[in-house]
């Protein structure tokens, strides 16, 4: 069956998400619906990821605080924000996490790089970044970069779910609240922000596109 896709207009909170992805990935293993890509924005909160560290929390009573079974530390989400759960049979497409991760990192870059935004990886960093020539210099000399996208995945009997968030206008103070993804010497990035006017309609249909040119064109 081919990935489908789902887009929600209206935020979506989080422990709807969270149920609704539980109920797909069961259905995916059991081989009852196809895999499935979920376009969606979250009211203001933080999800604490398996790596999350309580020290992070800056702001604990600031937003919602959900506990993500999800790897990695404090994540941010909100309106502004597009989330993307995806949920992909690895059984069909490969066993193999760091090479789903991979791609997952590449996804975002092909996306980015339809708005001509040059997003990079760093070997000590999750997540997709941009240099900030704009940006005063660090003091140790290398060139400011900025997070725009963050990925957290979760894998059950080889079916994934949770995944990645890319930042198009959000209210980029609401970080404030945590160290995103424990990394406090670098900052956050949105296209608003880099000077980009971008819709949420225009981000989607590049996900898909560039989704089909990295994991497949077998989408509807």
């Amino acid at each position: 069956m081919p990935v489908e896709w789902i887009i929600s207009d209206a935020p979506v909170p989080y422990p709807q998400a969270i149920l609704e992805m539980e109920t797909r990935v069961a259905q995916i293993i059991a081989g009852t619906a196809s895999e499935a890509i979920w376009l969606l924005e979250h009211p203001p909160l933080y999800t604490a990821g398996t790596s999350a560290d309580i020290g992070d929390l800056v702001d604990p009573d600031r937003f919602p605080v959900f506990a993500a079974k999800r790897g990695g530390q404090y994540t941010y989400h909100g309106p502004g924000q597009r989330v993307a759960y995806v949920m992909l049979d690895l059984n069909k497409r490969g066993r193999d996490v760091r090479r789903y991760v991979v791609a997952l990192e590449a996804w975002i870059i092909e996306t980015l790089a339809t708005f001509n935004i040059k997003g990079e990886t760093r070997q000590d960093r999750v997540g997709v970044w941009v240099e900030r020539p704009d940006k005063r210099p660090n003091p140790s000399g290398p060139m400011p970069e900025d997070k725009i996208a963050a990925i957290g995945v979760r894998i059950r009997k080889w079916v994934t779910f949770h995944g990645i968030s890319i930042n198009l206008d959000p209210d980029l103070s609401h970080f404030e609240g945590i160290v995103p993804c424990g990394i406090a010497d670098h900052g956050v990035t949105s296209f608003a922000d880099l000077g980009y006017t971008t819709t949420f309609n225009d981000l989607d249909l590049a996900l898909k596109s560039s989704f089909a040119k990295v994991f497949g064109a077998d989408d509807k």
